[in-house]
This record gives structure tokens, C-alpha cells and sequence, in this order.
């Protein structure tokens, strides 16, 4: 069984990384956002009062990317060198698909931020299409890929 490293005699606590070097570490996670018919149609149309719900998602994943240590407690602020969020409707199965990749060079990886972005840009779709429909659904949110660091690359089987 993998030891938890956010973890010491029973209480949370952030890890040193001090003594790691700094690597280039990459991280792409995606989130889905499911639509009702009626939001799906309002999305397709391009009738919602707010503005453009698949813009203002892809500007929200990247501002959470950013602000992921001031969310997640045990996470280091980490000097991002690139966040890119992709966000795209697909109306014959009406769903948002929303990927964001994070680049840095540092002591840890980019995996929360990553995480956070698709899952922040997905709860923005939610906000600007709630009215349209109440039985929106987000999910999965899951990792893709990861680079970097001791534990090398991983890769999201099929």
C-alpha cells in the first residue's frame, strides 16, 4: 500500500520539497459537463443572457488553475508557466468537454491545478446554463496525463 505522504503521526501536513530538484512537470485533466435538452438547445442557439458560457469557462479553469493552493489546503503555490483550457460543445450528445493542460518548472507536480481548472471551468458552464435547465450533470472529472518529478510519466489507460 502507497504511504500518504500529506500525512505524519495521524495529522495533515504540507510536504517538504525543499531538497527536490526543480523538473518540468506537466498535467492534463479533463471534466465533462452533461446537458438536458433544453440546456443543450440554449448552448447550440446561443440563448443565454450571461455571455458565452464556453468562453467564460475556459477564463475560469484558468484563473483556478492559479488559485488552486488558496483552495486545496495541503497544495504549494507553485510559479505556473503555462495553462492552457480547452472547451467544446458537442451537441449531438450534448456535453461540454473541457481539457486543461499546466506546465511549471518545480519541486512538485501540476496535477491538482490541472484537476481544478476542468472542474472549475466545468462548474462555470453549469452556472451560465442553470437556467435553461436544473438537471445539468458534471462528470467524469479524472487525470489524463502527468510528467515530471520522481514517480516519472503516467498515463490514463483507455
Amino acid at each position: 500500500m502507497a504511504k500518504l505522504t500529506h500525512f505524519e503521526d495521524g495529522k495533515p501536513r504540507m510536504v517538504d520539497v525543499s531538497e527536490k530538484p526543480a523538473t518540468l512537470r506537466v498535467a492534463r485533466a479533463e471534466a465533462y459537463v452533461v446537458l438536458p435538452e433544453p440546456a443543450a438547445r440554449a448552448l447550440a442557439e446561443g440563448g443565454v443572457g450571461k455571455g458565452d458560457p464556453l468562453a467564460v469557462a475556459q477564463l475560469a479553469g484558468l484563473m483556478a488553475a492559479k488559485r488552486t493552493s488558496d483552495l486545496i489546503p495541503l497544495c504549494h503555490p507553485l510559479p505556473l508557466s503555462n495553462v492552457r483550457v480547452d472547451v467544446a460543445f458537442d451537441p449531438e450528445g450534448r456535453r461540454v468537454r473541457i481539457e486543461a493542460e499546466v506546465k511549471t518548472k518545480a519541486e512538485t507536480g501540476v496535477e491538482m491545478e490541472a484537476l481544478t481548472a476542468a472542474s472549475v471551468a466545468a462548474l462555470a458552464v453549469y452556472d451560465m446554463l442553470k437556467a435553461a435547465a436544473k438537471g445539468i450533470e458534471i462528470g467524469p472529472v479524472r487525470l489524463l496525463y502527468k510528467s515530471g518529478g520522481k514517480s516519472g510519466t503516467w498515463v490514463r489507460q483507455g
